[in-house]
């Protein structure tokens, strides 16, 4: 993977699968939605600007995913302090390093590893000025990750299958099988062969903490098509984090800080982003400190736990 799509497959976490790749943590801003008439006469919608000159109404498509991190400074009396804002309704990780200070000394540690918890702002780091009559200077960097890296999945849980109850569906891949879900944040992912429209049933209970909605197409060119996949993702009690993935255009029912329960349909399944075909794909994934790594689930089944395979038959309960 090169570019753009590479880095939002870094940040998910997903690996390549056989009908789609990673996927955005977040829409990218700025996209509209074009309505047109096609040759044949029937509307077309689309997020891509027709070639030739039309008469095309164009409406912005507005995302509801969460700012994020956000990673400011305050000047004080004697120095400054760097405040870390988590806007999410998750657990973000963070690593910040302030450097190249000028007459500036930390108070504490120069290089702060922290979790801050969801919708909450604290000072992270304090500078003070080794000379209190020259100002001082500084630069700092940091990585975040959502997610609480001392968050530990129950193995006891048993999900449901993110479908209708008693309707059946194929899972086209599972662990073990690794051909496509090659990274540790995808290699227990479970992918399900369902069309477009197929109703999506949340797993487990959580806690609504990502939304991107604002994407209705698929396609094969990966860097293209890669980040333009609908997603929600769901924190759970244990803190692991839930991504139910290819999600079709304006069905997603849910909001960033939406209290969920175990069945509630949250969503209809799509084609969207980079994929071949219909089908939705369904992780739990764990912060294991700056990094994704998926977990292995079992689901309830009408005659006991199951744990999904490549090709069997699966019915939700």
């Amino acid at each position: 993977m090169a570019g753009s799509a590479a880095r939002w497959a870094d940040r998910l976490g997903l690996g390549v699968v056989f009908l789609a790749a990673a996927l955005p943590a977040a829409a990218t801003a700025g996209d509209s939605l074009y309505k047109y008439r096609g040759d044949d006469g029937q509307w077309v919608y689309t997020d891509r600007r027709p070639a030739a000159a039309q008469d095309v109404e164009v409406r912005p498509l507005a995302s509801s995913a969460e700012d994020g991190l956000v990673i400011r400074r305050r000047e004080t009396d004697n120095g400054f302090e760097v405040i870390a804002e988590n806007r999410r309704y998750v657990p973000v990780e963070l690593v910040l390093a302030a450097m190249d200070l000028d007459n500036l000394e930390p108070v504490g540690e120069r290089d702060v590893r922290t979790t801050v918890p969801a919708r909450t702002g604290s000072v992270v780091l304090g500078l003070e000025r080794v000379d209190p009559a020259i100002p001082g200077r500084f630069r700092f960097r940091y990585e975040s990750l959502p997610g609480d890296p001392a968050a530990s999945h129950d193995p006891d849980v048993l999900y449901r299958f993110p479908f209708a109850a008693a309707t059946r569906h194929r899972v086209t891949q599972a662990w073990p099988d690794t051909s496509t879900h090659d990274s540790l944040a995808s290699r227990h992912a479970v992918d399900v062969a369902v069309p477009v429209g197929t109703g999506v049933y949340a797993a487990r209970a959580g806690t609504v903490f990502e939304v991107a909605a604002r994407h209705f197409t698929g396609g094969t060119d990966r860097e293209r098509d890669l980040p333009r996949a609908n997603v929600v993702r769901i924190v759970h009690d244990d803190g692991t984090m839930a991504v139910y993935a290819h999600l079709n255009w304006d069905s997603i029912r849910v909001r960033p800080g939406q209290r969920v329960a175990r069945g509630q349909y949250i969503a209809d399944s799509g084609n969207t982003g980079y994929t071949t075909g219909p089908h939705l794909h369904f992780a739990v994934q764990r912060n294991a400190g700056l990094r994704l790594e998926s977990v292995p689930v079992r689901f309830a089944g009408p005659q006991g736990p199951v744990t999904p395979k490549t090709g069997m038959e699966s019915t939700a309960f």
